[in-house]
């Protein structure tokens, strides 16, 4: 299975809207192994098929400790939400950058599972955030989007550099 290019922010292809799988078939679930493949290796606990180019709604989810509980949502909905909490969040598409973000405490959501049968799950703690957080990547939504413009725009131009300084190390590294 190859790993996926994972796509960093502030990339334009983060802003696209990834619209309902029709019918789960054999390439899907192959996209779901690729991507999980991909989230481990990065090494990440969720990931949504817009951070790999692939806008069709598709996440990717393992919270254990173990890694060895890989959860998969296809199409999923959050049909309802309770409380609210603030968490210190990261991102596989904003590498190195952590920053508060206020999500529901514990959600209702229904999706499918990889076989394309529905499914109703609630979630709370880790695993609530982490539905909510990959969600949002699937409408086109980044965690910066949560900060305020000042922040927003720091992280921007932070990455930005450091993008700009890894493709000059890597043009230098390819001309030897």
């Amino acid at each position: 299975m190859p790993l996926l290019d994972i796509l960093l922010y502030p990339d334009r292809r983060l802003r696209k809207q990834a619209k309902p799988v029709k019918q789960v078939t054999e390439d899907i679930r192959q996209l779901i192994d690729d991507m999980a493949e991909t989230m481990y290796a990065a090494p990440g606990i969720g990931l949504a098929a817009t951070q790999v180019n692939v806008h069709q709604r598709i996440l990717v989810i393992d919270t254990s400790e173990e890694r060895n509980d890989l959860r998969v949502f296809i199409n999923p909905i959050i049909d309802s939400g309770q409380g609210e909490t603030e968490t210190e969040e990261g991102c596989l598409s904003l590498p190195g950058i952590r920053a508060p973000v206020m999500r529901l405490e514990s959600i209702t959501l229904s999706a499918k599972d990889r076989l394309g049968d529905e499914f109703t799950l609630v979630a709370d703690g880790l695993l609530a955030i982490c539905i909510q957080h990959e969600i949002d990547h699937l409408n086109g939504k980044v965690m910066v989007d949560y900060l305020s413009r000042l922040k927003h725009d720091r992280i921007r131009k932070h990455l930005l550099k450091e993008q700009h300084e890894q493709t000059v190390r890597h043009a230098g590294a390819s001309a030897i």
